[in-house]
C-alpha cells in the first residue's frame, strides 16, 4: 500500500500523522514508490481548496499542492468530488472537454482568465454511473458540465500539464455524511483501475468569518475543530466522524452547512472499510480556512 510506505517517512505525534513539515519540505523518492509496487492502487485524497485564489496565492498550501502529484504514479484519469456541485442525485459529467467554471465573484480579473484545459473522461463517467446504480444510488450523467473551482484550482497546481482526463462527481447538499460514505464505497473499484479519486472541500469552512488577511492566525475555535478532525481520522473512528456535528468541538461554527466536509466521506468510503488516514498537510489561510489534506489507504 502507498501509505504503508509513506509512513516510513513521517513523524507520528499525539495520534496525528505529520509528514515532515507537511510534505512541503521533503521530497519522496518517486522511483522508490514505483519500485516498491505503489502502482497497485491509488489512495483516495481529501484536500481543502480554500479560497478561489488558491492557484495564484503563494503560501504553504500552494507549495504543498504543487508537489503533491509528484508523490504518486501518474493516474489514468481523475475523478474529482467537489463541494461546489450540488444535485439531487449523484451526477457525473461526460464532457469531452470540460469548461473552466469561474463560480465566484469579487476576485482580481486575472483569476477569471485562468483555464484548466484537461480532456474529459466520458468512459470513466459511464463507469462511475454504473457503479453507483449497482449500489442503488441513482447515478446519472450530465452531458457537458465543466469543472468548478473546487476541481480546477487544486488541479492547476497538482497536475499543471492538464494532460490527464478528468471528470467531476456531484454531492448532495440535503444528504448526510452516511449517504456520501455509501457513494464512496460504490466507487472503491476505481482505485484498482488507475483512477485517482480527489475529494475537494474544506476541513473548516465558515464564509461569514472569512478574514481579510490570508496570513491571519486561526482562532481557537478553528484549531480545536481541525485538531479533533485530525485525531479522529488518525484513530479511524468512523462513527464519530459520521456524527461530527454532534461530537466535534465548534462544529457549527466551522461548518454552518455540511457541503464542504461531505467530500471527505466520499474519500473515506472509496478507500475501503479498513483504510488508514494520514494527514499530509496542515496550514491555514484567511484565518478560518484549514487547508488540511488527507490520504486514505
Amino acid at each position: 500500500m502507498f501509505l504503508d510506505k509513506l509512513r516510513n517517512h513521517v513523524i507520528v505525534l499525539d495520534h496525528t500523522v505529520l509528514v515532515s513539515t507537511v510534505l512541503t519540505r521533503i521530497v519522496l523518492n518517486k522511483d522508490f514508490l514505483k519500485k516498491e509496487g505503489c502502482m497497485e492502487q491509488f489512495p483516495t485524497l481529501f484536500i481543502s481548496h480554500g479560497a478561489p485564489d488558491l492557484s495564484t496565492h503563494e503560501g504553504e498550501a500552494h507549495s504543498f499542492l504543487k508537489q503533491l502529484g509528484q508523490q504518486f504514479p501518474k493516474p489514468k484519469a481523475i475523478l474529482v468530488v467537489s463541494a461546489h456541485w450540488n444535485t439531487s442525485h449523484p451526477t457525473v459529467s461526460r464532457a469531452l472537454q470540460p469548461q473552466t467554471i469561474h463560480d465566484f465573484s469579487g476576485f482580481p480579473a486575472s483569476l477569471y482568465q485562468l483555464t484548466y484545459p484537461a480532456p474529459g473522461a466520458p468512459d470513466l463517467a459511464d463507469r462511475v454511473a454504473t457503479l453507483l446504480n449497482q449500489h442503488s444510488l441513482s447515478g446519472t450523467v450530465h452531458s457537458n458540465r465543466g469543472l468548478d473551482h473546487g476541481a480546477w484550482a487544486p488541479l492547476l497546481l497538482t497536475y499543471p500539464e492538464a494532460d490527464i482526463p478528468v471528470t467531476q462527481l456531484s454531492i448532495q447538499y440535503d444528504a448526510d455524511p452516511t449517504h456520501h460514505l455509501r457513494v464512496g464505497k460504490a466507487l472503491e473499484p476505481l482505485r484498482r483501475e488507475g483512477v485517482l479519486i480527489l475529494a475537494s472541500g474544506g476541513a473548516t469552512h465558515n464564509l461569514q468569518a472569512f478574514g481579510a488577511s490570508s496570513d491571519a492566525n486561526p482562532p481557537t475555535w478553528v484549531k480545536r475543530f481541525d485538531e479533533w478532525l485530525a485525531a479522529t481520522i488518525a484513530q479511524h473512528d468512523l462513527a464519530s466522524l459520521l456524527s461530527y456535528r454532534q461530537l466535534a468541538p465548534y462544529a457549527k461554527e466551522n461548518h454552518p452547512t455540511d457541503e464542504h466536509l461531505l467530500p471527505l466521506f466520499v474519500a473515506l468510503g472509496a478507500a475501503g472499510g479498513t483504510a488508514k488516514g494520514t494527514r499530509l498537510h496542515n496550514s491555514y489561510t484567511y484565518s478560518v480556512f484549514s487547508m488540511a489534506a488527507y490520504a486514505f489507504d
